[in-house]
């Protein structure tokens, strides 16, 4: 199988003069050198993970941003581009030879438009904060990850987040029109549209979730939606996980769509009312929080009918929320989960992959084996209605080899999530966390074709080496792990 390693390694030589060179074309506030400077970038939201970065700029306009890039094109440095640093799977880790380009002067709205429910953005304006300027026209922008108030649409854009709320409305790439982005050759070019279609290829597609190996983003057109008429949150307690994973399918299968459809296992319940106070029954196995929107009558009506299956399904109480402020103090436990299980452990471990939803309670079971298995902990936190598993694995960096069991945990998770029939990511991207768990999901053909397209757009490598996709010869080292070439069906599996 043939494989291009064309990835040009800067010597010192090429970063003395690209330094050079920047000095001359930016002013001194938007280059970082010192130590003190650089090591607020030197991770991102994936703490174990950590490299100083050789230096950061903060550019302040797209002609800066289109500098650097030729620049970095001619010397031969690699660059890699940061948002607000909230990812949790090291896409956005610096490399000790290359550039950080960090987008964080790019955070204004430059044009709402409600007659076409649109609203264009620089790549550094924080997802929360698109809602919130759209407020006065009853719209709002749908994905809403749990670090909306402070994870940018740019890096959105390129781990294709998702949210509470994905179930119904989507990810980032059902949301946004139009992406305008820098090639490595520092040409500035729109993708995408405002109208329904584009024609050519769907690039703009390709673009989402290519965790910055494509393109540098520097203007989005984000969709907006009316805020639906009327939302309500049932909060339904279970004494059984499985239970609890039940009651998901049974919901989906009836027809119905929840805006959002969430589950939380014990540890992650106590961790969240401990933090957020929001009312969760401490002594629940499980919670789902399901949330119904539309107008009126149709969520009086659904309301009604979730909450009577629900009980059949096991529910031991119910509770619904009367208000907007109960449906959001109710929404505040779930999106306060990760931060609320960083204070009763020195660490965790977030873990993101997708299965099938009829898998879950086989998979929720499977998590529990290998928590006794590993002797860790795990917070389980699900994106339910769409499959999306987040557990948490609770850790002590301090302990010798600990985190490399956590990490070989982490790993035993995604396995299972392909094995299942689902994915290694959801919405947090591969980044250098889950890059060789690419070899469990894709085979060599597979992989050659991703490297093809990358160096379609980046024939040198230059934009974030080393991320997202595996080198052909790591995979063999790692012993042809894909589970296409006879790991399926899985025996146990089967069953369900």
């Amino acid at each position: 199988m043939r494989y291009h390693c064309r990835m040009t390694r800067a010597t010192k030589d090429n970063r003395k003069s690209l330094r050079k060179q920047l000095h001359q074309v930016l002013p001194k506030t938007c280059i970082l050198e010192t130590p003190e400077q650089t090591i607020p970038y030197e991770s991102d939201g994936l703490t174990a993970y950590q490299q100083k970065p050789w230096m950061v700029v903060l550019p302040e306009s797209i002609e800066q941003v289109q500098t650097i890039i030729r620049l970095c094109h001619k010397e031969g440095v690699p660059v890699v581009a940061r948002g607000a640093g909230t990812g949790l799977s090291g896409g956005a880790l610096p490399l000790a030879n290359g550039l950080l380009l960090s987008l964080a002067k790019f955070n204004r709205i430059l044009d709402i438009n409600p007659a076409n429910r649109s609203a264009t953005v620089e790549p550094g304006v924080r997802n929360l904060a698109i809602s919130e300027a759209v407020e006065k026209f009853n719209l709002y922008y749908a994905p809403d990850p749990s670090s909306q108030i402070a994870c940018t649409i740019g890096g959105n854009v390129a781990e294709n987040a998702g949210g509470v709320h994905c179930l119904k409305y989507g990810l980032t790439v059902h949301n946004i029109l139009q992406l305008k982005i820098i090639t490595i050759d520092g040409e500035l070019i729109t993708i995408g549209s405002q109208a329904l279609d584009t024609p050519g290829y769907d690039l703009l597609a390709l673009m989402t979730g290519s965790e910055g190996m494509l393109g540098i983003i520097v203007e989005v057109i984000v969709k907006l939606l009316p805020r639906p008429e009327q939302a309500q949150v049932i909060l339904a307690a279970f004494d059984d996980v499985v239970k609890a994973g039940e009651a998901v399918g049974a919901i989906i299968a009836e027809g119905i769509i929840p805006a959002g459809l969430e589950m939380m296992d014990n540890p992650a319940i106590c961790a969240a009312e401990d933090y957020a106070h929001a009312g969760y029954p401490v002594d629940a196995e499980a919670i789902l929080l399901c949330e119904l929107d539309g107008t009126n009558e149709e969520v009086t009506e659904q309301i009604q009918f979730v909450e009577n299956l629900l009980t059949q399904k096991g529910a031991t109480s119910l509770r619904t929320s009367q208000n907007t402020a109960e449906r959001l103090k109710l929404w505040l436990g779930r999106k306060s989960a990760f931060p609320a299980v960083g204070r009763i452990s020195p660490d965790y471990y977030c873990m993101d992959g997708t299965i099938p939803r009829h898998q879950l309670p086989f998979i929720l079971q499977k998590i529990s084996d290998l928590s006794k298995e590993y002797n860790l902990l795990v917070a389980n936190v699900f994106h339910a209605g769409d499959g999306n598993l987040h557990p948490l694995i609770l850790y002590d960096a301090n302990i010798e080899g600990e985190l490399e069991r956590t990490e070989e945990f982490g790993g035993k998770i995604l396995e299972l999530c392909v094995k299942a029939g689902g994915t290694i990511t959801g919405e947090h991207g591969v980044g250098k966390e889950k890059i060789d768990q690419m070899c469990v999901q894709f085979k060599s053909l597979e992989l050659q074709i991703f490297h093809d397209i990358k160096h379609s757009f980046d024939p040198q490598e230059l934009l974030n080496p080393g991320k997202a996709v595996p080198t052909l010869h790591r995979c063999a080292e790692l012993g042809g792990m894909h589970v296409h070439d006879g790991l399926l069906p899985h025996p146990e599996l089967e069953r369900f």
